[in-house]
């Protein structure tokens, strides 16, 4: 049983009020879990995702970021990039109190992510930069792992959060940002094992061998994980139902390789995995799962 958040207020008490902006793929779950325990208000560029959060029940879908974060004591963004994230707060601005405490869920990326600690210290808001690992399902199942990074100052408040929605959190560093540049490094290793994937059950069936025995060698083996399981048999079952996107993996491909060219160094294998991306894209898969970089070509 879910226990809910409420705090002492004059004359009683009242649930604590959470403001999600974005319900997509991640952004949904992220609210439906959050509703168990907060008052959770919504906003979605496309207003028919909020409306159907709200239609379900428990969930309150409004049409401004504005009016979503009214009262808020929390604010969390799941957008798509960094300029959308800014964008909405920008349209929230008026409305924000300070030391309204913003829980930050989108992978942005090193600069955006500056940039957005910067709106958070102009508007005097308790900024917590914490992109997710994970995708629908494990957003669905509350847990998702959760990269923080956050001042130790309203981190109380921005954990009730975390425990929602996420099965473990990691908490970085003290200073907004280090989750974001964690998340990179993590998504190098992602798309890494994606595109390494799909090359190899490729190669299998350009020389005429069964792709599936690729799968049957590796399992059990020094090279087997779930993941590895799950692409392959999305990859040979012509399963695409998207977890995640390959248009938001190209995004966040190229994220990397931004922040790496910016550090000084060279990425390669992601380089070259974005390109794998993009062909795919090009060929109409961009809405497809990631796994649908087996369609490259």
């Amino acid at each position: 049983m879910t226990e809910t958040v409420s705090e002492t207020v004059s004359g009683g008490s009242r649930q604590r009020r959470v403001a999600v902006l974005g319900t997509g793929i991640i952004g949904a779950p992220v609210a439906v879990n959050l509703s168990g325990s907060f008052a959770v208000r919504v906003w979605n560029r496309t207003r028919a995702k909020a409306d159907a959060l709200a239609a379900a029940g428990g969930i309150e879908a409004v049409g401004t970021p504005a009016e979503a974060v009214t009262g808020a004591d929390v604010v969390v963004t799941v957008l798509k990039d960094g300029a959308a994230v800014l964008e909405a707060m920008e349209a929230a601005a008026a409305a924000l109190s300070p030391g309204t405490v913003w829980v930050q869920l989108s992978t942005v990326g090193v600069t955006a992510a500056d940039e957005l600690m910067g709106l958070a210290e102009r508007h005097g808001l308790v900024y917590f930069d914490a992109p997710v690992l994970g995708t629908r399902q494990p957003a669905e199942q509350g847990k998702l792992v959760v990269l923080a990074s956050g001042p130790v100052t309203g981190r109380e408040a921005a954990q009730r959060v975390f425990d929602v929605i996420g099965g473990r959190t990691v908490w970085v560093a003290e200073e907004p940002g280090a989750g974001s540049r964690l998340k990179l490094a993590l998504n190098t290793l992602v798309l890494a094992l994606t595109h390494g994937t799909a090359e190899s059950l490729a190669v299998a069936k350009a020389l005429g061998v069964d792709p599936a025995l690729v799968v049957e060698v590796v399992s059990g083996g020094p090279l087997d994980s779930g993941y590895f399981r799950t692409k392959a048999s999305a990859m040979l079952g012509d399963d695409y139902t998207t977890n995640f996107s390959l248009s938001n993996a190209a995004k966040d491909a190229q994220l990397v390789v931004d922040a790496a060219e910016q550090a000084g160094i060279t990425v390669d294998g992601v380089a070259a995995g974005l390109r794998r991306s993009l062909r795919a894209i090009e060929a109409g898969h961009g809405d497809k799962d990631m796994a649908a970089s087996y369609l490259a070509g």
